[in-house]
C-alpha cells in the first residue's frame, strides 16, 4: 500500500512572514476577502495587523466573528450564509484551531453545495472540489489546522464533536509568523504547546506510523521539549520554536491520524466545554500508560528526543517510565492541571462510548474495552 504526503502548496516561516500576505492575494486575483477570526482576537488587536496591511493595499475583505473555541455547526452554517452574502472569493483564516477548522467547512460547502448538511461532512466526506482558496495564519502553536488536511465540529444538540478528514479542505497558503503569537496568555500557550505535544507523541505511535511522519513527530517532540517552557514565559527564542514545532508535528499526524488520547479529548471537551488542548494534556501520560506495551522502542526515541539522557543503556520499562514521567514534568512545569472536576459519573458510560466512535480512536496502537476507556475517565475526577 503506498503511503500518502499531503501538505500545502505553499508556506511561510518566519518572524516578518505576514508580510507575504498581500502579494499572495494579488498573484492569486482575489478581489474580496473572507476573513474568517474570532472576537478576543479583535478585541485584542491581533486581527488588526492583517486588515491594516489589506486596508493599505486597497483589498476588499468581511470579517466573520461568531466562531466559538468549540466551533459548532451553527457557527460554520452562518459563515456559509456571510461567506455568500458578500461574495468573497478567497478565505484568510486567522486564530487557532477553531477559526480556521471553521473556515475549512466554510470553503467546503461552498465549492460542494450537496454537503451543505455540515453532519454530512463527517469521516472521509467523499468532496469533489477543493474549497475556497483559503490563507491559514495561526496565532497559536498547537493545533496547525493551517498544514492538515483535517477540522473539527462541535454538534451541539447530540453532545459530540466530530472530526472531518478530507485532502480537499487543507489551505493552501499558510503563513506563520510567530509574531502573531507573542500575545498568547500562558494558561493558552502552555495547553496548545501540550496539544501540539500530543499531536506529536500520537501520531509518533499510531498505527500508520511510517518514516517520513516519524521524522517531523520526532523533530517536534524535540522542539516542543526544548521551547515551551520558554514559550509560557513569552520568550522570543520559546515563540519561534513553539511556532516551528507545533508545524512540524502537524505536517506528520495530519497524515498518519492520531490515537485515544483525542479521541477522549474531543469527548471530554464536547460535554463539558473543556478546552481541547488542556484536555489532550491531561490525558497525555493516561494514555501513554494505556499504549506502553504496544510501542515497540518508540517510547525509547519519544524518551531521546524529549531530552532523556542515557536512554540506550536503559530498560524497556525503564526508558518507557522516563518517557512519561517527562511528559508529565513538561506538563507541570507549565500549569496543566491534572484532575477535571466536572466530569459526571453518570456520564461515563456516554464518554467511553462517544470516545470510542471517534474518528481518530481506530488509530491507536491498542484496542480499549468500554470499561478501560471508563477507567481513563476515571482518573481525571
Amino acid at each position: 500500500m503506498a503511503n500518502r504526503i499531503v501538505l500545502n502548496n505553499i508556506a511561510y516561516h518566519g518572524a516578518g512572514a505576514l508580510d507575504e500576505l498581500v502579494p499572495e492575494i494579488q498573484r492569486g486575483g482575489y478581489k474580496h476577502i473572507f476573513i474568517a477570526t474570532d472576537k478576543d482576537l479583535v478585541k485584542f488587536g491581533t486581527t488588526k495587523k492583517v486588515t491594516d496591511k489589506l486596508d493599505a493595499a486597497g483589498i476588499a475583505y468581511t470579517m466573520y466573528t461568531e466562531i466559538k473555541p468549540n466551533p459548532t455547526i451553527e457557527n460554520v452554517q452562518n459563515g456559509v450564509a456571510a461567506f455568500k452574502a458578500c461574495g468573497a472569493d478567497a478565505i484568510v483564516a486567522i486564530g487557532g484551531g477553531s477559526p480556521m477548522d471553521t473556515a475549512k467547512a466554510i470553503g467546503i460547502i461552498i465549492t460542494n453545495p450537496e454537503f451543505a448538511d455540515v453532519r454530512s461532512l463527517e469521516g472521509v466526506a467523499p468532496t469533489k472540489n477543493h474549497a475556497v482558496p483559503t490563507i491559514a495564519i495561526p496565532t497559536t502553536a498547537g493545533t496547525a489546522a493551517e498544514v492538515t488536511i483535517n477540522y473539527v465540529i462541535t454538534d451541539v444538540e447530540k453532545k459530540r464533536k466530530f472530526v472531518c478528514v478530507d485532502t480537499n479542505d487543507i489551505p493552501m497558503v499558510a503563513i506563520i509568523d510567530p509574531e502573531m503569537m507573542y500575545s498568547m496568555p500562558k494558561g493558552l500557550t502552555a495547553s496548545t504547546g501540550m496539544d501540539a505535544l500530543t499531536h506529536a507523541i500520537e501520531g509518533y505511535t499510531t498505527r500508520a506510523a511510517w518514516e517520513i511522519p516519524d521524522m517531523f513527530h520526532l523533530e517536534a517532540i524535540k522542539l516542543i521539549s526544548q521551547n515551551l517552557r520558554g514559550a509560557v514565559n513569552n520568550e522570543e527564542e520559546g515563540r519561534k520554536g513553539m511556532a516551528m514545532a507545533q508545524y512540524i508535528a502537524g505536517m506528520g499526524f495530519s497524515n498518519v491520524g492520531l490515537g485515544i488520547d483525542h479521541a477522549m479529548a474531543h469527548t471530554l471537551s464536547a460535554y463539558y466545554d473543556t478546552p481541547h488542548g488542556v484536555a489532550c494534556a491531561m490525558f497525555l501520560p493516561i494514555t501513554m500508560e494505556f499504549n506502553r506495551d504496544y510501542c515497540g522502542e518508540r517510547y525509547k526515541e519519544i524518551a531521546r528526543a524529549m531530552g532523556v539522557e542515557g536512554v540506550d543503556e536503559m530498560t524497556k520499562e525503564e526508558y518507557t517510565d522516563a518517557a512519561i514521567n517527562a511528559v508529565k514534568k513538561l506538563s507541570e512545569d507549565v500549569g496543566i492541571p491534572k484532575k477535571n472536576e466536572r466530569i459526571k459519573a453518570e456520564d461515563l458510560e456516554a464518554l467511553a462510548k462517544d470516545a470510542l466512535a471517534d474518528a481518530c480512536y481506530p488509530g491507536n496502537p491498542r484496542e480499549a474495552t468500554i470499561e478501560q476507556v471508563i477507567d481513563m475517565f476515571k482518573q481525571l475526577m
